[in-house]
Order: structure tokens, then C-alpha cells, then sequence
């Protein structure tokens, strides 16, 4: 996609946008200089996904009706302190990047390039899913190999305003101002390292 968010102007689109909706993109390809970013410009993005597909940083879910923030939050199909991309059903940090892509979105070729076979060789780190928006950047670090900001479902303790902690290092990138016991996928305050 254009280095562009939704909703931004082409004069907030620059190298590195933070302006406009929240979204999803692919370590592998979204941030400028990723994996698979083929763009000579700096100034596309190919790895932002479909906030359709259930995760996005736009949704608050509160506590009302449910006795704690965490039942609250699996009333929605999430866990609390849940990484996409990382965390697996059970709650444990996957070691790979197979929950990212099928057979961890990169292969080596076996055995030379002639007759050799490709097999999967996941990604071991960098794979976790990024966010950018709301006044979060599309790239962190100094690149070449430019890195973004991982995402966590956290729950605020007290007021929080966007931009602001929800918890250490986990910002609010929502839109609005969360309360006391809401919860959100909070945007990495430190860049994640580079997908390997």
C-alpha cells in the first residue's frame, strides 16, 4: 500500500506517516526497508492488513458486565497480554513466525540451487504483527533495515488519552481516551528488532 494511513493527506503521506486510522501491516513488509518491502523510494508499504480480520487498535472493550478486564477481553475472542503474531492459544510466546504466515513466510532451497528443495525456514524474531497510526509511525530505527512497532492487549488502571501509556511501554493509538479497567492493543513504545 502507498506509505500513506487511511484518512491522512497527501502532505501528512512523507516517508515515514503516523497520521490518519490505525492499521495492521507484516513486519516482513510493512515497515520501509522490511523483508520483502520492494519499494526503491522509501515511500510504499506492501504489508498493511485488512483491519477486518479481527484485530485493530480502534476497538476499546471495557469491563461492564464482567466481573474482571480479562474475562471482558475474552468475551471479544482476545486474552489479555495477548502479542499477535506471537501468542499462541494457549497463552504461551511462540518461538517462530509460523502464526504470522504458512510455513513462517520465508524458505531456503536444500541441498545447492540445482535439484535442491525449497523448505520452510521461519522467521525466529522481528515477526510479531505491527500497527502504525493515530501518531504512531510506520518505521522505527534508522534503517536500512527499518523495524515498526509490535502491538499487546493491555488494560489502562486510570484515565489514559491517545498517545499516552496504558501501561509501560504499550501506548494507546485507539483514538480516544480510555478509563480505568479498558482495555486496547497498545502500540509498542520501542521499535521491534529486525525480522531473522
Amino acid at each position: 500500500m502507498p506509505a500513506g494511513l487511511p484518512g491522512s493527506t497527501p502532505v501528512q503521506n512523507a516517508a515515514n506517516p503516523s497520521l490518519g486510522q490505525f492499521v495492521l501491516m507484516s513486519s516482513f513488509s510493512g515497515p520501509k526497508g522490511s523483508p520483502f518491502d520492494k519499494d526503491n523510494t522509501g515511500n510504499a508499504s506492501t504489508g498493511a492488513l485488512s483491519t477486518g480480520i479481527g484485530y485493530g487498535d480502534n476497538d476499546i472493550i471495557n469491563q461492564l458486565g464482567f466481573a474482571t478486564p480479562p474475562l471482558a477481553i475474552r468475551s471479544r475472542g482476545f486474552d489479555d497480554d495477548e502479542t499477535p503474531g506471537v501468542t499462541n492459544p494457549d497463552g504461551t510466546s511462540r518461538t517462530d513466525s509460523c502464526l504470522v504466515a504458512i510455513g513462517g513466510g520465508r524458505s531456503v532451497i536444500a541441498g545447492g540451487v540445482a535439484g535442491g528443495l525449497s523448505q520452510p525456514s521461519p522467521y525466529t524474531a522481528g515477526f510479531g504483527l505491527l500497527g502504525a497510526g493515530n501518531g504512531g509511525s510506520r518505521d522505527a530505527g534508522a534503517g536500512p533495515a527499518f523495524t515498526g512497532f509490535e502491538m499487546k492487549m493491555v488494560t489502562a488502571t486510570g484515565a489514559v488519552a491517545n498517545g499516552a501509556a496504558i501501561e509501560a511501554g504499550w501506548v494507546n493509538r485507539s483514538g480516544v481516551a480510555m478509563v480505568a479497567t479498558d482495555s486496547a492493543f497498545g502500540s509498542a513504545a520501542a521499535g521491534s528488532v529486525a525480522p531473522s
